[in-house]
């Protein structure tokens, strides 16, 4: 027996909620790539002031509330069976707040004016929902009629007629956050054993061009449940659940380098992106002030803030210098990232408006920079920001 519990052997599992604060199981499917998970309860902080006679602290009484956060961290990975969610889909869920669109594919009648696309029958396709040729993702920027949409931005490569669009599952902004479960299983198996109930996402940032893709989601949850001491009826469970059995470990990574940008009101593909940042930040608070009520009783949402951050080495080439127009201008483009280069590899990210703040030149390097922070995304309801996976 190992005199020590390694910090490696630890598996993660996400699951979405039916009703909040109640448990969801966990299945086979719902393990995450994570690289850490960070759950930390703390008591609220409150001060006696009542006078003792002396200067030590006498101490607080039991029962009073304790707050509970969270911290994941996951990597882009390989998306197994078309029709089905990836295994973090409920984290980008709780996320944006929509359930997901799944677009099953269709048959290409034809393309023209590069980013008119025709299909042979309907394709029951919505505006900013995501599509697939070959390798690459886009999003449909507005649907003409029942078997004709428009790209955001062209293909690429330009799909040919006959060929097929893959399935895709997209997933964007609501008013409304749904909440998951996040649990924290150890080996052996004696070791304490965890799960965080009602979980919020308050903030997600997606990082673009570093070793892996990966994305962090951080917020606040109902109750952080143990299997030490554990008290029946907590989050809404008879017993501490027991882990699903542990399948091999099959999560290929795509690497941060591939992929691909484009920007602009008419978007063009950019070689130049150095690094980028996507955050989104949904302002979020716990129901859980009311008296008589020891743990939140739902999660509510303020403004909703989307931001991208990044890094662009100049060009004196006309694209270039549109961005820079555009920024000067307060001019809202189109911004989407491809992360990933092959089917069921890819992750695409779309913010339809976005204000590009005017960029800082960095000279320190032997080219020059351009930094562009903190843009914000805009739209005209719950269409910020939307993400894809195909």
């Amino acid at each position: 027996m190992a005199c020590y519990i390694s910090s490696n052997d630890n598996r993660h599992y996400v699951a979405l909620e039916t009703a909040y604060g109640t448990a969801a199981p966990a299945a086979a499917a719902n393990r995450i790539p994570s690289t850490r998970l960070d759950l930390r309860q703390t008591a609220r902080p409150l001060r006696r002031r009542d006078k003792t006679g002396s200067r030590t602290f006498p101490g607080l009484p039991a029962g009073i509330r304790r707050s509970t956060a969270f911290d994941v961290t996951t990597y882009l990975t390989h998306w197994p069976v078309d029709g089905e969610p990836p295994c973090y889909g409920a984290l980008f869920q709780a996320a944006l707040g929509a359930a997901p669109l799944y677009f099953a594919g269709a048959s290409v009648q034809g393309v023209s004016n590069d980013t008119a696309v025709t299909t042979q029958a309907a394709h029951g396709l919505s505006p900013n929902q995501a599509v697939r040729s070959g390798g690459e993702i886009r999003f449909v920027a507005a649907v003409n009629n029942a078997t004709s949409f428009t790209l955001n931005a062209p293909f690429t490569t330009e799909p040919a007629v006959g060929s097929e669009l893959g399935a895709t599952v997209t997933y964007s902004p609501s008013t409304d956050l749904p909440a998951v479960t996040l649990h924290d299983y150890w080996s052996p198996s004696a070791a304490v054993q965890r799960l965080a109930a009602g979980c919020g996402v308050g903030r997600m940032r997606l990082q673009v061009n570093g070793d892996f893709h990966q994305a962090r989601f951080e917020g606040q949850a109902a109750c952080l449940v143990e299997s030490v001491e554990f008290t029946e009826g907590a989050a809404g469970l008879g017993e501490f659940p027991q882990e699903p059995a542990v399948e091999p470990y099959q999560f290929p990574l795509v690497p941060g380098s591939l992929g691909q940008a484009w920007f602009g009101v008419e978007q063009k593909r950019f070689h130049t992106l150095v690094e980028a940042e996507l955050s989104l930040d949904n302002d979020l608070n716990l129901r859980a002030e009311e008296f008589g009520i020891d743990k939140a009783s739902c999660v509510v949402a303020g403004l909703r803030t989307v931001q991208l951050s990044m890094r662009l080495i100049a060009k004196a080439n006309e694209d270039t210098k549109d961005l820079y127009a555009a920024a000067r201008q307060r001019a809202p483009i189109g911004a989407m990232f491809q992360l990933g280069q092959q089917a069921r590899h890819l992750c695409g990210v779309y913010l339809p408006a976005v204000v590009p703040e005017i960029p800082e030149f960095e000279d320190e390097e032997t080219r020059l920079e351009w930094r562009f922070r903190n843009c914000r995304a805009q739209g005209s309801g719950d269409d910020e920001i939307i993400i894809a996976f195909a």
